[in-house]
């Protein structure tokens, strides 16, 4: 018996909007779940990279360290990462979590140290000079002015961070890539093309609110381009 020529699912079709229709619930909570994980592993990456950049700003020797440790993580295969921290947080989404933070650390901290590094040394004379301690002079006049690197780095971090978490899927906890790995596993089209498509979207969606955020947070740097 053949399908209906309007059954796109039975004929197994990449563009199906019966597919939408018939799961969206299933949709929504992995593009719920793809989100959460994504902002929770940038989220405690970019707080742990804060004090790592200061560090390696204030003392010189702590950068090579930081920056060499960083690196080697960065480096390590996806799935050799969740295999050695399988041990420490079983199959939950802690292990998804855990590898994102380690991933992203080598951005966030590269591109948080650069702006640190950018800041004119007159300027932070010219603070001490008005008597500014250095957490004051960190907070008021260091982070402020090392914004736009910084936000250079927390967009790359997040929009990789949105890929990376499709191979969460082999431990079940992949957001979209969950629906990608059993689509492909079953040659389901429709699945597949859907779920890719929306972890572009987030990617593009999250990267364009990050430009948005980072022009909130620095006005001077439209005053300087106008």
């Amino acid at each position: 018996m053949t399908a209906p020529p309007d059954d796109c699912l039975a004929r197994n079709e990449w563009i199906c909007g019966a597919y939408l229709s018939s799961r969206s619930q299933i949709l929504w909570g992995a593009v719920v779940q793809h989100l959460q994980l994504t902002a929770v592993s940038v989220a405690i990456g970019l707080v742990i990279a804060v004090p790592l950049a200061v560090a390696a700003r204030r003392w010189r020797w702590a950068a090579a360290p930081v920056l060499g440790v960083t690196t080697i993580l960065y480096t390590i295969p996806s799935l050799a990462m969740f295999s050695l921290l399988l041990p420490v947080y079983g199959l939950s989404a802690s292990i998804v979590i855990a590898g994102l933070v380690l991933y992203s650390l080598t951005l966030l901290v590269r591109n948080i140290l650069a702006g640190l590094r950018a800041v004119p040394e007159d300027t932070r004379q010219a603070a001490r000079g008005m008597g500014y301690g250095p957490v004051r002079l960190l907070l008021a006049v260091e982070l402020p002015l090392a914004v736009p690197a910084a936000m250079a780095g927390l967009r790359i971090a997040t929009v990789s961070a949105v890929s990376l978490v499709t191979v969460g899927a082999i431990v079940g906890y992949g957001g979209l890539g969950n629906l990608i790995y059993a689509g492909m596993n079953t040659y389901f089209k429709a699945q597949v093309l859907t779920a890719s498509v929306l972890c572009v979207v987030i990617a593009v969606a999250a990267d364009l609110l990050l430009l948005g955020i980072q022009r909130l947070l620095t006005p001077w740097t439209r005053a300087v381009a106008s």
